[in-house]
């Protein structure tokens, strides 16, 4: 079972990013703010569940937090900007989405830039030892898969509906059969190097 939160008796959020390794699509930031009495036994890492369990979980998110967020940053933003500072720019622009604000801010990872003046602490895998945190991976996941896949009707080819825009060797022979499209981050490698020494 995962802690609720960092600091008992704070109004405290989570908050995480979905699709920083990706070569195309945005970088999908969430923000939650949970109840104090909040507990699910399946909430954990959203990489460790199901495509199923997370539209359940999902769903109980949106229903019984106190408030949520969800940000893209596009690929325009992550090329000017690079993909770190993009991530932690999506989870400033979640945090300040929140209807109520948080007096405590718990963010998954190792990196973060201070928001305002409230108190924060990164906690590596933290989508798998708290609650908002998971609740955050989970939302970020999930609305991220669904835009990628909203893409893949106009883009077949590239099979963003399976690999959702991760660097899959399916994904990388595309780009170098059919070109790059405006949702491609263009800072990133994507060309695989057997692919780049035949050019």
């Amino acid at each position: 079972m995962l802690n609720l939160k960092i600091s008992p008796h704070l109004l405290e959020c989570g908050t995480d990013e979905a699709g920083r390794g990706c070569l195309a699509g945005p970088v999908t930031a969430a923000a939650v703010i949970l109840p104090d009495d909040f507990a699910h036994p399946f909430l954990t890492d959203s990489k460790q569940l199901s495509e199923k369990k997370r539209l359940e979980l999902k769903a109980i998110i949106e229903r019984e937090a106190i408030c949520f967020k969800v940000i893209h940053v596009m690929m325009e933003e992550i090329d000017k900007i690079n993909i770190l500072n993009a991530s932690i720019l999506g989870m400033h622009r979640a945090i300040e989405g929140l209807s109520c604000a948080p007096q405590f801010i718990a963010i998954d990872g190792n990196r973060f830039k201070p928001y305002g003046k409230t108190p924060y602490e990164c906690v590596v895998k933290g989508d798998g030892k708290f609650l908002h945190i998971a609740a955050a991976s989970i939302l970020a996941k999930t609305y991220r898969d669904e835009y990628m896949t909203t893409l893949h009707d106009s883009y077949p080819q590239y099979n963003w509906k399976q690999n959702k825009g991760y660097p899959t060797f399916e994904h990388r022979e595309a780009i170098c059969n059919h070109g790059t499209t405006i949702f491609h981050r263009k800072s990133f490698k994507l060309f695989p190097e057997q692919f780049e020494l035949e050019i």
